[in-house]
């Protein structure tokens, strides 16, 4: 053998520190569960108030079916700019005419407020009564509202 290895020291642990080493692992272990809560919870609470906006709206379109079709219209152009102040703001919700119509095509990713039924919600309530399928126009609010993410 070599002798400079017998002159060696055998390994052990360091005295009277033993319990602030664990001190410290039990504190890195409660702060990265805390901080794991912490952004479960956060997650949880976004996606139950996004899914809030979601029902709140399909509510309020499944309650404007039973109404007259011009004041069922109206009711819908309400609920449109209300879902539009909650996901883009106020300054969102207060555009007008064509301004209006790619603000809804840009929220809902579409172009049916553009090109396609949604046009009588643009300038459509200020002009006489539209011959719009109001079941078609409702089966399309409904399927974008389901869609709404934010």
């Amino acid at each position: 053998m070599n002798p400079e290895l017998t002159t060696l020291r055998g390994l052990h642990l360091p005295t009277g520190g033993g319990s602030v080493l664990q001190g410290e692992i039990v504190a890195a272990i409660a702060l990265g569960f805390a901080a794991a809560l912490i952004v479960g919870l956060a997650r949880i609470l976004r996606a139950r108030m996004r899914s809030t906006v979601r029902r709140a709206a399909l509510r309020e379109l499944a309650v404007a079916r039973n109404l007259a079709p011009q004041a069922r219209l109206t009711e819908q152009a309400r609920l449109l700019r209300r879902v539009v102040r909650t996901i883009a703001g106020e300054e969102a919700a207060s555009t007008r005419g064509t301004a209006w119509a790619q603000k809804l095509d840009g929220t809902f990713a579409t172009d049916f407020f553009s090109r396609g039924a949604g046009q009588a919600f643009v300038d459509g309530l200020y002009r006489r009564p539209v011959a719009a399928d109001p079941a078609a126009i409702d089966a399309e609010l409904a399927r974008l509202f389901s869609r709404i993410k934010a």
